[in-house]
């Protein structure tokens, strides 16, 4: 019912000003595929944005902004260009917030974002390759590489008394740059990987995989996988065979979907997502609750993040133009400037239509590096109680 609220207040929010011209930004994420569990509440976080700021009337002289959703699929790289190239051509959006998915991103931003001149900001794309990305300055990311979150793993696997792990990862940019880090990581702090092997999704059978893994032996199993498809298929198997009792878990597998697997309570189960502390994140949360409802999923701060950086780049160019928007992520992510936090957009927008330096810190604690994205802080999560609940943030 709230989701079905705040998408009429946002239709509201943009009929109230119908004549002021519409801003268009394409929304790019999984809606079906692997993560299509996570994808509805990180769309909302930047539709959150989006209808803040029409609300607030302060941007560009009362211009609105509408959102234009699109399917990455998460893993169909030929279908999340598609998609994307409708949002650029057809629906003429001057940013893109997205893609998910990092193979699929890569995709967009090398086949059609930077050709045509377009940022994006992703809020959940980790692979470590997308730091060296030739985009022209027009590629960002809220959510900080997997070379961090690899070392951070690792990390709460080594301080849990974990010497040996069997590692199972999905078979792409994404699983191939976490297992790599991971592993490193792991071994340099004097732990033993039995096994990485990567999984196909899509199988309704992955016994042949389990086996291998089981066979390799280790005290727990990482799964760097997707929680909707082939990371939940080999969990699902390895509880069912007794493979393994202690799971350890990247970011694509934290979501609620995974918590009815069966058997699934009597197991230790440990992950890792993007995430961080402090007032301001507990402001979002509750803006979140009450606008769209519970959601314990990653990235739905990263995307109102992403949306509202956006937003504040055409605001201090004066123009809703993709050229202009680049320019002015950097200066409005970073210090100095005065702090401004979720719920504090329609401010912020004043204040830079004033020429008032503002430091963007958002729902996420935003820092960005040279390169344009976020350094990162990581929630700990654990499965208690049917729920995810976080241990500590590192």
């Amino acid at each position: 019912m709230k989701k079905t609220l705040l998408a009429a207040a946002s239709f509201l929010a943009l009929t109230a000003a119908a004549q002021a011209e519409d801003v268009k930004m394409g929304i790019i994420l999984g809606f079906t595929g692997p993560i299509e569990s996570l994808t509805p509440d990180m769309a909302a976080g930047a539709e959150m944005a989006i209808a803040e700021v029409n609300e607030s009337g302060n941007f560009l002289d009362g211009m609105t902004i509408e959102p234009v959703r699109a399917d990455s699929t998460c893993v169909d790289a030929a279908a999340a260009s598609a998609a994307a190239e409708r949002l650029i051509t057809s629906d003429n959006v001057v940013s893109i917030m997205g893609a998910d998915c990092s193979g699929v991103t890569t995709a967009v931003a090398n086949n059609v974002a930077i050709p045509n001149g377009v940022v994006m900001i992703s809020p959940s794309a980790t692979s470590p390759a997308l730091t060296d990305i030739e985009d022209n300055g027009l590629f960002f990311r809220t959510a900080p590489s997997d070379a961090r979150q690899g070392e951070v793993l690792a990390e709460v696997v080594m301080d849990a008394g974990v010497n040996s792990i069997a590692i199972t990862y999905t078979n792409n940019d994404y699983g191939k740059g976490l297992a790599d880090s991971f592993q490193s990581a792991f071994e340099g702090m004097g732990g033993e990987v039995t096994i990485s092997a990567a999984h196909e999704d899509g199988r309704g059978d992955y016994s042949a995989e389990v086996g291998a893994l089981a066979s390799a032996g280790g005290d727990a199993l990482a799964v760097l996988g997707y929680v909707d498809q082939g990371g939940r298929g080999i969990m699902e198997g390895a509880i069912d065979t007794g493979a393994f009792d202690t799971f350890y878990l990247g970011d694509g597998m934290i979501g609620d979907s995974l918590l009815d697997l069966p058997g699934l309570g009597d197991m230790t189960v440990v992950g890792t997502a993007p995430g961080a502390e402090g007032d301001f994140v507990d402001t979002f949360n509750q803006m979140f609750s009450e606008q769209v409802g519970d959601g314990s999923g990653p990235y739905r701060g990263e995307s109102y993040d992403a949306a509202a950086l956006m937003i504040m780049a055409m605001q201090k160019a004066g123009a809703a133009d993709r050229g202009a928007i680049a320019d002015n992520i950097m200066d409005l992510a970073n210090a100095p400037g005065e702090e401004i936090g979720p719920g504090e957009l329609g401010k912020a927008l004043e204040m830079i239509a004033n020429g008032e330096d503002i430091d963007y810190v958002g729902a996420t604690n935003v820092e960005f590096t040279e390169v344009g994205e976020a350094a990162g802080t990581y929630r700990v999560l654990e499965v208690a109680d049917g729920e995810w609940n976080t241990m500590e943030v590192k």
